[in-house]
């Protein structure tokens, strides 16, 4: 052989073998993203000839609800999703379409469809069994009960909003309902024109069914916010425990504007120094401005980030639209700031989350919606540990909370007492709120409530935001209660 004949000879051999090197490479380690990719028309052309595993609720003791399945189109071997509850769970399930998927459909997409790379084992199993490849099941942590009584009561009240439910002891998430909300069957037909003609009429609705509320949408948290307020007073030692007192005059000019705050309708709080438990179960504006001004806008800013605010990064596993509360170095800005009305936006999750971490004594826990994962042969493969987000309040500081929230729902003078926040063997704490919302109404005021029970042993706290509801006691807080109820199992 002469030399130029074996150059080229060398040369495809190790062409040949980086080839092998390659194929073998893929295969064994770029195979499950290749298949995830939505140019790869096998893949495509393949997800509807076998069954996507199931979406299941499985928070309450009474037993798992099926939210999602695929069923087989009679006469053909092809699968087609389908929603039994529909609209109840759509902000929770989202959709899975021929053009793509949202909600779980979307996070777990690849446990639903059995691509994920710890699902290769049993995938490669199904083919020596000779039985059809399955995707995997997936537990939620939503509870039934809790989750149609929240989506019943946001229906009843035909306004658009929001309610989420959380384990304050884990951050599972026992509820999330939005409304408007929309039927995710319309997204399951195989027709493409169909589809598109569903997906146009969803998008041009004025009400913005497809909107998750819960978690994608922001509203100004009103009085809600001197929890943080209070938290970040007791933890920079402004205030020293629920009864201390601070000053809340009738009116309190803001400094540097022409702006004259009061309380609602005017009304004095106390003595005009009463303690801060009075003066949060009362609701008293003026208290909470000077307090915030006290303790400072950057203080304000830290404590409200460490409540899981100004996180653009938080999912679970469903992305989360940050809550925000800025920065403020201005007297003026940092009072209303401080109540709750400058430029504080929160998610419905956000409220549920605040509850939570009092009611967890300072320990706020990341939420989740995903409990188990289950292969097709009925192993787990995936399964939820429960984590600490951040601790944005001492133990010390979360029991003054606690007596603080309690008093609102408790004493009869509190803004949350009342028939609408009474359940017979359950004492709730709360905290209420009536947030303008940039709309020159007071009866299209925001109505927004967060709470936790059993104040003694707390199971469960909530987050409800309605939009133009008015008052957070009226509109937002007997939804709350409705959904505790359910939950606890109490008529």
């Amino acid at each position: 052989m002469n030399r130029a004949l074996l150059r080229v000879s060398l040369a495809c051999l190790v062409l040949f073998l980086l080839l092998m090197v390659n194929v073998n490479y893929v295969q064994a380690f770029e195979s499950a993203s290749l298949a995830n990719k939505p140019g790869n028309i096998r893949v495509f052309n393949q997800q509807f000839q076998y069954q996507r595993g199931a979406i299941i609720a499985g928070g309450d003791t009474g037993g798992d609800t099926m939210i999602a399945e695929s069923r087989l189109i009679k006469g053909t071997n092809t699968y087609r999703r389908y929603y039994p509850y529909g609209p109840v769970y759509a902000p929770v399930t989202g959709y899975d379409s021929i053009y793509g998927a949202t909600g779980i459909e979307a996070a777990e997409n690849s446990q639903l469809s059995g691509t994920a790379p710890g699902l290769d084992v049993h995938n490669l199993i199904s083919l020596f069994t000779g039985k059809p490849k399955q995707g995997a099941r997936v537990y939620l942590t939503i509870s039934p009960k809790a989750q149609q009584a929240a989506y019943s009561q946001l229906t009843a009240t035909g306004r658009p909003g929001a309610v989420v439910a959380m384990d304050p002891s884990t951050g599972a998430i026992l509820a999330m309902a939005s409304y408007p909300t929309f039927d995710p069957n319309a997204y399951t037909t195989l027709n493409g024109i169909k589809l598109d003609q569903n997906d146009q009429r969803l998008r041009s609705e004025p009400s913005q069914p497809l909107l998750n509320r819960a978690i994608n949408a922001t509203y100004p948290p009103g009085s809600t916010f001197k929890i943080v307020t209070s938290s970040t007073a007791f933890s920079t030692h402004k205030v020293a425990n629920s009864n201390s007192t601070v000053p809340a005059p009738t009116s309190f000019p803001l400094p540097g504007s022409t702006t004259v705050l009061i309380n609602n309708d005017g009304e004095s709080c106390g003595d005009g120094n009463p303690p801060i438990i009075q003066a949060f179960y009362l609701s008293c504006n003026t208290a909470f401005a000077k307090l915030g001004i006290k303790v400072g806008g950057s203080a304000l800013h830290t404590y409200a980030t460490e409540f899981g605010m100004n996180n653009p990064d938080l999912k679970i596993p469903l992305p989360v639209s940050a809550s925000v509360v800025p920065a403020q170095t201005d007297p003026d800005y940092t009072a209303l700031t401080a109540i709750g009305q400058f430029n504080d936006n929160v998610t419905p999750l956000q409220e549920a989350m605040m509850a939570a971490a009092v009611a967890n004594n300072g320990a706020l826990m990341t939420p989740y919606l995903v409990q188990q994962v289950q292969a097709p042969d009925l192993t787990t493969v995936q399964s939820a540990q429960p984590t600490v987000l951040s601790r944005p309040i001492t133990p010390q500081a979360a029991s003054s909370l606690q007596q603080l929230m309690t008093a609102v729902v408790q004493n009869p003078a509190g803004t949350g007492y009342g028939e609408n926040t009474s359940v017979a063997g359950v004492e709730i704490a709360g905290k209420t709120g009536t947030a303008q919302n940039g709309v020159n109404n007071t009866s299209l005021n925001d109505a927004v409530f967060t709470c936790f029970a059993p104040v003694s042993n707390p199971k469960i706290a909530v987050g409800v935001i309605i939009q133009g509801g008015g008052y957070g006691a009226a509109a937002a807080a007997p939804i709350a209660v409705k959904v505790i109820q359910a939950y606890l199992g109490i008529k």
